[in-house]
């Protein structure tokens, strides 16, 4: 649970570091699972997403500690969990599935939870499970799989992320070559078959729609560090193009956001890339067109900080949500505030330029939650962003001071 009180923000100024990205580093905590020596991230973000997935790696049997800001995880004595709460509260938890699946011949999981924006089923992780020899049954909200796996050509019906990397926690200790067309390209996909491939799996084909993957009979632990957040980099550069400013994002890669920097460009804000990072100045002064995409289109993560974006420039901006069904609660927070949005099924449309106000506003889900906090930063008055699920927490590490050294004014409360 928390709750944020935001006033108006003068211009941001400085520099800020950005984290290791929550959606690198989940799947790679699952990967862990696929060795029996021990594996070390040096750097981990401190994010309740982080912390439930790894109260489920100890249920299945991973020994882990933290040491200066890192973690040391080993799962020698690897078995099938039996705590089930943390499978409920977050939907990553499916990808210990594959892991699992590839060392033990056996998983079992409990339908997954996670932010309410739409079905999000798992089919496609278990279509490819399916495909690689596993035999799956489903009893009183569990789902079993068992066998030995094998190669297989694996089409996705939609470049899902999640099955991606699942199918590719699985095929990395299968016998044969495993083949995954329509895959996902997403950096954070990169990333986990960078580090497989240090731990001795054999993947060709990252970053395109075709993956090959060679089984090897054993991996090893590594020291892997993941790639930088992409949305925590876009979340700040949207702040600086409500509030103004010269900020520099520190570690943030622009081949990662690239469509965001472009539709930033557009509406008036200058992007300089640096060695060390990316450079936001200025404010957001004109309209834009906003549509969701699988990497390297617009990334559905960045479309509700970017509609803030849009209640601020005079104009009509033109949003278009095409990955999930359910993704424009945030709308609702915001005509509160007095943004003009109007949505009908998958499009809103955004008359920006108008006055907004603070109010008491609530979050339902991670990035509607950011969203909120950002227009807070050009509102009039205080904003009262209430999050009693503590959704922030799961994508943000401490935003409170992230957003603070940056001047904008902005203190966690008590509810």
């Amino acid at each position: 649970m928390a709750n944020f009180l935001v006033q108006t923000s003068p211009p941001l100024r400085g520099e800020t570091i950005i984290h290791p990205a929550k959606n690198a580093v989940l799947p790679i905590l699952a990967a862990t699972l696929l060795t029996n020596e021990p594996f070390t991230i040096p750097n981990v973000p401190h994010l309740t997403d982080v912390t439930t997935l790894c109260e489920l790696l100890e249920a299945c049997g991973s020994i882990i500690s933290w040491e200066n800001g890192g973690m040391r995880l080993c799962a020698q004595n690897l078995c099938l969990p039996q705590n089930d709460d943390p499978m409920r509260r977050m939907r990553a938890s499916v990808l210990i599935l594959g892991p699992l699946l590839a060392r033990l011949g056996a998983a079992r999981i409990t339908l997954p939870g996670g932010c309410a924006i739409g079905q999000r089923p798992i089919d496609q992780h278990i279509k490819g499970m399916q495909a690689m020899g596993a035999e799956v049954s489903q009893r009183q909200g569990h789902i079993e799989l068992t066998g030995k796996l094998h190669g297989a050509s694996i089409y996705l019906d939609i470049p899902s992320v999640g099955a991606t990397e699942n199918i590719l926690l699985a095929a990395v200790l299968a016998t044969g070559m495993t083949r995954i067309e329509n895959a996902a390209k997403e950096p954070e996909v990169v990333d986990l078959t960078q580090c497989l491939n240090s731990m001795g799996a054999r993947i060709s084909g990252a970053g395109t729609s075709t993956l090959i993957i060679q089984g090897v009979s054993k991996l090893h632990g590594i020291r892997y560090q993941p790639i930088p957040d992409r949305i925590e980099a876009g979340t700040l550069a949207c702040a600086t193009a409500i509030a103004g400013g010269n900020v520099l994002l520190r570690g943030a890669r622009s081949e990662h956001i690239r469509a965001l920097l472009f539709k930033l460009q557009e509406t008036g804000v200058i992007v300089i890339e640096q060695r060390d990072g990316l450079r936001v100045r200025g404010k957001a002064l004109q309209p834009t067109t906003i549509r969701t995409m699988s990497f390297p289109g617009f990334p559905t993560d960045l479309q509700a900080p970017m509609m803030a974006v849009a209640c601020f420039t005079p104009g009509t901006s033109i949003f278009m949500e095409t990955v999930f069904e359910n993704r424009y609660m945030h709308a609702i927070e915001l005509r509160r505030m007095g943004a003009h949005i109007r949505v009908e099924d998958r499009v809103a449309l955004i008359d920006g330029g108008v006055e907004l106000q603070g109010t008491h506003v609530a979050c339902s889900d991670l990035r509607a939650g950011a969203a909120l906090l950002l227009a807070a930063l050009g509102a009039q008055g205080p904003t009262h962003v209430e999050d009693p699920q503590g959704h922030i927490d799961r994508g943000y590490v401490t935003i409170e001071n992230t957003l603070g050294e940056l001047g904008v004014p902005i203190q966690r409360v008590n509810p």
